[in-house]
């Protein structure tokens, strides 16, 4: 164990012993007796019973995958009867979202079981990339705050804490995303359409949650008959969540809604068909689709619904697990940690304090200081709508203890506001749970905060602006539960499995500790001024790109050329991430060829990839926008070859693990004050990319770790952003900035909308009649200026390798290891529990 490992985590999880027990899950591989070809020839034959000419590439990923759960199944349940045995404080991590991405590659990976696959992969004479190719992406999430979660659980499996994931089977992911005539085109993502052979159904667990309203078909749709209680049942799904080397398989527990019958038999017989199903067919709805249409009022309801049965499933199940091991209610804190990945899951508290209060009994005291001792909030936003609000008309109707319960939080809260401010009204109305107006609503991320005993944002600036903006006066109130906790992603995902050339290279040169111990990538610093290193690093580099350059050839027709600067920037597509700034730069060079066909300028392809919400129009049309200007550009002869511009549709995690390890610039480039953390920030570091960004999230502590000369950074501060609210005039870099005058008539002379006049006509609007509120036209002159830095620095391949491997040496410091190591020890007090 390296003295920066001991150090790190260590002193993170406070406890004797952290050295020896970090060394056991870092030692090797889990040894499995009797593993060969004999699992995936008895899966292969009898789980399909189909000829075996007929046997397909679907049928050989199922068989593998089985044979794989086959080898972890054992550990799987010795996970958890140790946990049983041995009564640790277990964490209980409830999130709406997990974007786990495929499981085959990784569960291998993590199993060590690599020898073991690649002798059947020869074997048997099977295309192991195709194999791959079978497995869907889970639709389990949609963006950085699912991919989290899934980090998260990665790290806890790995570091051996006992934990266990909480979130929905949902049938359909948000939707599979095609581009037609330019536009984004919204398609089922039907991801279980095909039997996943990862997920244990465990029907006897199953969970019986109360509604205090019934549904019934109306005219073709459900309608809530108020008064009428029912029921919903929900049933569990286990995934295993394998820790690298296989010691610890802890358990993502799935819902799925259910009706407690199938059908009425009595409406069915009477010939109503359709009123027979009603009820089915309403909780079967509950859980179909990831993230409804939250733009009309179905939609939001739905989406309500979704969140108090993720609550109440979760909750039942995990005090049946504390039940089973404790009688005394007064150690509930003491032995369960319940983490909620955003607002989503705020309903914890009112569900918490109603099992103490009408199920253990008792008193109101005794629960409230349970119950926040208990939960711990993290906030995932500064944006003010993405703070969720409900109306109070909807619990009355579907909860309506629950809103019993909220208004009593509320009404001693206010009351102690008013003793401690007596005549600051304003603090009352703002810290209140309740948000008073025409349609009085719940303020989630208050109740959250209220009712835990942490709140904590994901990267400093972002958690610095939490306290001291978007919920100051609940800070003020409970300044003792607000902290920090840093985003990290995986190493073994994000690197050791999506990236193999420069893990090989990483490996042979300091060794393998690096996979449980990112810090240990800072032994690659020396190696920046090795010239051997630095070939080394560049052809990895080459390697990737040609891979996915050949990758993206096959799948799409679309052909790149890996000598050419790979610029990307991916992640869901919204005004504040900037995506129209990145498309304004590209103008502005585009332009620069028009003008002057023989200026010098470094070839180079520039990738977009994400999805916009169905109902966010303006987000659709900046897909459009680039999808016109990629079009533009390859028809036009004089930039063809020198400038391309790519938009990747269906953005996924499978997606990213072959763009992101060849991807040379990272554009993350965010408004100041409006990206909460980032973590694809952190993936691209990791594999080498430079970062062309803003002083954002944990962007910020990136170049702080790597040293700015070592980023390209520009633009406003969040503090400038904020200052210039009251006098920003975009119209300024309109009338003083010829390039930016000269890009902006560019997209409203119909330049690259030839066959749909005035189609952008809103993008102008957005910048110079609406006001720019995201300041794109503000920075742009300094994101050319940093994008210029950025190209002499290309032009020295010595000097930019240098960089790269001082970026991926000071990546260390954003492994999820690190982020949950301090949520352990500062948060959750739970401790590691090896598996006997």
């Amino acid at each position: 164990m390296n003295s920066d490992r001991t150090r790190t985590v260590a002193r993170a999880l406070r406890m004797p012993g952290a050295k020896e027990l970090l060394r056991q899950y870092a030692c090797g591989p889990v040894q499995f007796a009797g593993t060969n070809d004999a699992l995936y020839e008895r899966h292969l034959m009898f789980d399909n019973v189909v000829d075996p000419m007929a046997i397909g590439p679907r049928e050989r990923y199922e068989a593998i995958a089985r044979s794989v759960r086959d080898i972890l199944s054992q550990r799987w349940l010795r996970t958890e009867h140790t946990y049983r045995r041995e009564n640790p404080k277990r964490v209980y991590y409830l999130s709406l979202e997990f974007l786990i991405g495929r499981s085959l590659a990784n569960n291998v990976m993590n199993l060590l079981c690599d020898p073991v696959v690649e002798r059947l992969i020869e074997d048997k004479g099977l295309d192991w990339l195709g194999v791959l190719e079978q497995e869907p992406d889970a639709g389990l999430g949609n963006g950085g705050l699912g991919r989290l979660a899934a980090c998260f659980l990665d790290s806890m499996a790995a570091m051996q804490i006992p934990a266990m994931g909480y979130g929905l089977r949902y049938e359909y992911g948000i939707f599979r995303q095609s581009i037609r005539d330019g536009w984004q085109n919204e398609q089922p993502d039907h991801w279980l359409r095909r039997p996943d052979p990862w997920e244990v159904a465990r029907p006897q667990e199953q969970v019986e949650v109360r509604l205090g309203c019934s549904f019934e078909v109306r005219g073709g749709t459900f309608g809530a008959i108020p008064g009428q209680p029912s029921v919903l049942l929900g049933i569990p799904y286990d995934r295993p969540v394998v820790g690298f080397g296989g010691k610890t398989i802890n358990t993502l527990r799935l819902w799925a809604a259910a009706a407690p019958e199938a059908f009425d038999f009595h409406e069915f017989s009477a010939g109503d068909f359709v009123g027979a199903l009603a009820e089915r067919l309403s909780a079967e709805t509950l859980t179909r689709v990831l993230y409804p249409d939250d733009s009309t009022n179905m939609g939001q309801g739905l989406r309500f619904v979704q969140e108090y049965f993720l609550v109440a499933c979760s909750l039942a199940d995990l005090v049946r697990r504390f039940r089973q091991s404790n009688s005394d209610w007064r150690t509930l804190p003491d032995k369960v940690a319940i983490q909620l990945n955003d607002t989503h899951p705020s309903l914890a508290v009112s569900e918490l304090m109603r099992i103490l209060l009408d199920e253990a009994r008792l008193g109101w005291d005794e629960a409230w200081d349970l119950t926040r001792q208990t939960l711990a909030y993290t906030n995932h936003t500064l944006l003010p709508e993405a703070l969720e609000k409900w109306p109070l008309r909807w619990f009355e109707l579907l909860i309506p203890r629950h809103l019993d319960i909220i208004l009593e939080i509320n009404r001693r809260l206010i009351e102690d506001v008013r003793a401690r401010f007596p005549g600051d009204e304003g603090k009352v109305e703002r810290v209140s749970l309740v948000e008073e107006g025409e349609g009085r609503k719940i303020r989630m991320a208050n109740l959250a905060i209220v009712g835990s005993h942490s709140t904590n944002g994901v990267a400093a600036i972002h958690s610095g602006l939490l306290r001291t903006m978007t919920v100051r006066d609940l800070a003020d109130l409970f300044a003792e539960r607000f902290n920090n906790k840093t985003n990290g992603v995986t190493p073994r995902r994000w690197l050791r499995l999506a990236n193999p050339a420069l893990a090989g290279i990483i490996t042979e040169a300091i060794g393998d500790r690096w996979i449980t111990d990112l810090a240990d990538l800072e032994k690659l610093k020396p190696l920046a001024d090795d010239k051997s290193f630095r070939e080394a690093i560049y052809k990895a580099k080459h390697s990737a790109k040609s891979h996915f350059a050949e990758w993206l050839r096959l799948t799409s027709g679309v052909s790149v050329d890996p000598a050419l600067i790979f610029d990307s920037q991916v992640k869901r597509i919204h005004e504040y991430k900037r995506q129209l700034l990145n498309a304004l730069r590209v103008v502005v060079l585009y332009n620069r060829l028009r003008e002057d066909p023989d200026l010098e300028m470094t070839p180079r392809t520039f990738f977009f990839a994400g999805k916009a919400a169905p109902a966010y129009h303006l987000a659709k049309l900046i897909i459009k926008f680039l999808n016109n200007l990629a079009g533009t550009i390859d028809g036009d002869p004089v930039v063809r070859g020198r400038l391309k511009v790519v938009f990747l549709p269906e953005y996924c995690v499978s997606l990213a693990e072959r763009l992101i390890p060849a991807t040379d610039v990272s554009n993350q480039i965010s408004t100041a004050g409006f990206e909460a953390s980032g973590t694809s920030n952190m993936k691209f570091m990791m594999n080498g990319a430079l970062t062309l960004g803003t002083r954002d999230g944990a962007t910020i502590e990136m170049a702080e770790a790597a040293g700015e000369d070592n980023f390209f950074l520009f633009g406003l501060t969040a503090e400038q952003v904020a200052d210039s609210r009251g006098w920003y005039n975009p119209h300024w870099h309109y009338d003083n900035e010829p390039e930016t005058r000269a890009a902006l008539d560019l997209i409203s002379s119909d330049h690259v909308s030839r066959y749909e006049p005035g189609v952008f006509g809103p993008l102008r609007d957005v910048l110079l009649t609406h006001g720019d509120h995201y300041r794109h036209l503000a920075d742009l002159a300094d994101y050319l200026a940093a994008d210029r830095r950025l190209l002499e620095l290309y032009a020295d391949p010595d000097a930019w390798a240098r960089k790269v491997i001082l970026n991926i040496a000071a990546s260390g410091r954003f492994s999820s290891d690190r982020t949950i190591a301090e949520y352990a020890a500062e948060i959750w007090d739970a401790k590691p529990c090896p598996v006997q």
